[in-house]
């Protein structure tokens, strides 16, 4: 199959590990995940970014707030970021823009503020969004004597090009790339185990910014075993290998990072990731779940790095086939994906994904002291992926 780079949205080809003129990412933040109609149905999109945006702005309270962006999917239209702005009462004075990249929105948003930091110095609140528990319902307009017609999503890409919806996608990714039902199930488990040991340990706990009575992410399963995900039948082809097991859920959440221009956070000095590269990319949307590939390799080529220097990579685990796939690909061992747990055990908020990955980024580098490097990467319905790349610094 062939992949093509369409964008890189910052490309130095100077770049190199330690860029002192890198914009920094110097605080990060998540509310917890939860299960779609659980634990935060009673909280639309803009209340659970505006937690996250007002927890973020107290821990920078010394910058200008240049501008809010946040990514969403499925929210209510307009412009989601400057409704959860004003909510978290960051000011009428701050702008903000919403974008939609769908599941790599968040990361996408990221990706915007540290462009925009690096041409105008300050500091923007950036992440991502998603209630899928609030969602308004959509519809096509009727035809002449007919009835709307309800969708659950947009298109993905025009229909005589490939739009499959997610679910089979990934069936056709894991049959393309032969990766078995058996290793899914493995992976999967793994990602449970990961999420739970992490959460009893309390490794999530700074990174949190609780919603009501709400501390902890949902869907984390304990005793979510390999035998007990062979037991799940196939959900979207009879023949297929995804099941609602070894696939992401359907979830809520907010996430976000605060980014800081270089010279401020070197007059600041306070640690935080250094952001070396952005880079997106374009695939075959009937195998949307193949986009991350490119992005990744074009970041760390675009970094003067090898996918062995990155101490922690988080990849959105959409599927447990799509990122076996993914890391075929790359010849990646899947035993360095998402150490702590990754999206089947936390959960998928599709606007927010891309943020959560920073975030995680950021406690496990930062926080916990890690490592040197971090990769987040995310693939994107339609066939499209982003990665970014980025470096601890004190």
């Amino acid at each position: 199959m062939v992949v093509t780079v369409t964008n890189t949205m910052y490309r130095n080809e100077s770049t190199t590990p330690g860029q002192m003129d890198a914009p920094v990412i110097v605080a990060a933040s998540r509310t917890p995940i939860g299960t779609a109609g659980r634990a935060l149905a009673g909280h639309d999109a803009a209340e659970l970014a505006s937690l996250v945006l007002a927890n973020l702005r107290r821990r920078v309270p010394s910058v200008s707030l240049r501008e809010v962006v946040l990514g969403n999917c499925t929210g209510p239209g307009g412009d989601l970021a400057r409704v959860a702005a004003l909510r978290a009462h960051l000011g009428v004075e701050v702008p903000a823009l919403t974008v939609d990249r769908q599941c790599g929105s968040g990361l996408a948003a990221i990706a915007l503020a540290v462009d925009m930091v690096r041409l105008h110095p300050g500091l923007v609140l950036a992440g991502g969004v998603e209630s899928a528990s609030t969602a308004p319902w959509r519809f096509w307009p009727p035809e002449e004597g007919a009835e709307p017609v309800r969708y659950e999503r947009a298109p993905f890409a025009p229909a005589d090009v490939g739009d499959p919806d997610m679910g089979p996608a990934a069936d056709a990714l894991a049959a393309e790339y032969g990766i078995s039902r058996a290793r899914q199930d493995v992976y999967a488990a793994r990602s449970h185990a990961r999420a739970v040991e992490a959460g009893q340990a309390g490794l999530f706990g700074d990174e949190l910014m609780p919603v009501g009575e709400v501390h902890r992410d949902e869907r984390p399963r304990p005793g979510m075993s390999e035998r007990r995900l062979a037991r799940f039948p196939p959900a979207f082809d009879a023949g297929g290998t995804v099941t609602a097991g070894n696939s992401c859920g359907i979830n809520d959440g907010a996430a976000a990072v605060a980014v800081l221009d270089a010279a401020t956070h070197t007059r600041l000095n306070i640690p935080g990731l250094r952001v070396l590269v952005t880079a997106t990319a374009g695939v075959d949307p009937t195998l949307p779940g193949i986009g991350l590939v490119p992005a990744v390799q074009e970041a760390v080529k675009n970094a003067g790095l090898e996918l062995d220097d990155i101490d922690v990579i988080e990849f959105n685990e959409a599927f447990a086939g799509q990122i076996l796939a993914c890391c075929d690909a790359l010849g990646v061992d899947p035993e360095r994906i998402c150490p702590q747990g990754g999206a089947l055990a936390l959960g998928h908020p599709w606007g927010a994904s891309g943020a959560v990955l920073l975030v995680r980024l950021y406690t496990q580098l930062v926080r916990q002291g890690r490592g040197r490097f971090g990769l987040a990467a995310i693939a994107v319905g339609g066939g499209q992926g982003v990665a970014m790349l980025v470096e601890r610094c004190l």
